[in-house]
């Protein structure tokens, strides 16, 4: 890493000056409408003192929501005379694709949790991706990191550390997500962690946590009151903000396998069979995908593989082979 060139970005506060900073990280990019122009990241930085550091962040894919909004209100209000350390907040972390309201970014479709480590010599998203990597990342003693469900799938809303080796550092994250007190409390897995943020933070040793707050490229009412409230939550746990915990009840769930997944294997409409939260017994018939080529074909049927409850599914009402149906997870004491 050390053999690196520096980072393109400039970032325009100061991480060490006590106070409220409102700025940005600067990425010169050199495009057609504008020769010597840059993307501008906007973020904030609240800092009293000494103490720990938690990194936020928001919009790392560009069409979730819930992040944003409780980020961007968390810069305008945290007082920083509530503050112990130091709060460094980055509400559209992937911010051409936040202002494209895509998944990915619009100028290299690149997907900022498949990018890490990142490169400084790389696509404005690479450029991004090594930023965290090489400059916040370090600076972090816990990062949270917001996700909903963007425009392709819909979730229960949970909070959510992942299982690691290092069951300290594990049990660190999983204290951080009872604290946010979500309706719901997920040990997770992912599918592929190759290149994702997450596994950026926590092969640091950083506690990592996450949520996934809804979906279908818009927000909730109640999921946008969770966000806010539980990343207040998180920074008190940590002792960053003064005040108590606002517990709320929450259910954990366990996502023991990847029979947890379910995919579908043809194009057509998909027919959801399970609402989200509802329960789910082995074999059941999660979602059924209907031919749209011709009349007279029966639909595929896609199973359970496990029982548990429905916290996942496919968000739009046409799905393409490949795409994630549905996910089971088992709701534990």
């Amino acid at each position: 890493m050390s053999s690196l060139r520096p980072s393109p970005i400039t970032p325009t506060v100061d991480f060490g000056r006590d106070g409220v900073q409102h700025g940005f990280l600067r990425l010169p990019y050199s495009r057609d409408d504008s020769a010597w122009g840059s993307v501008m990241i906007p973020m904030c930085v609240v800092r009293n003192g000494k103490g720990p550091t938690a990194l936020l962040s928001g919009g790392n894919h560009g069409d979730e929501y819930e992040g944003p909004l409780a980020l961007y209100d968390l810069a305008r209000t945290l007082d920083p005379k509530q503050v112990s350390g130091t709060v460094i907040i980055v509400p559209a972390m992937n911010y051409p694709a936040f202002r494209a309201g895509t998944r990915t970014s619009p100028i290299d479709k690149g997907n900022m949790n498949r990018s890490f480590p990142g490169r400084p010599d790389g696509t404005v998203t690479e450029k991004i991706a090594d930023y965290f990597q090489r400059e916040l990342l370090p600076r972090a003693d816990i990062v949270f990191d917001f996700h909903s469900g963007g425009k392709t799938l819909d979730f229960v809303p949970f909070c959510a550390a992942h299982t690691l080796p290092d069951k300290a550092l594990e049990q660190k994250a999983f204290d951080a997500v009872a604290a946010f007190s979500a309706p719901f409390s997920m040990r997770m897995i992912e599918i592929d962690s190759v290149g994702m943020y997450d596994t950026a933070a926590e092969e640091m040793g950083k506690v990592f946590v996450s949520t996934e707050l809804g979906g279908g490229g818009t927000s909730r009412a109640q999921t946008v009151r969770i966000a806010r409230r539980g990343i207040l939550n998180v920074l008190r746990h940590a002792g960053i903000v003064a005040g108590a915990v606002e517990k709320g009840r929450t259910q954990w769930l366990d996502m023991p396998s990847g029979d947890c997944f379910s995919f579908a294997e043809e194009d057509g409409m998909i027919e959801t069979m399970v609402d989200l939260g509802e329960p789910v017994e082995e074999g059941a018939v999660l979602a059924r995908i209907h031919s749209v080529g011709r009349t007279g074909i029966a639909p595929q049927e896609i199973r359970a593989k496990m029982s548990g409850m429905l916290a996942a599914r496919h968000f739009p009402g046409l799905v393409k082979a490949g795409d994630c149906a549905a996910v089971v997870a088992v709701e534990v004491d």
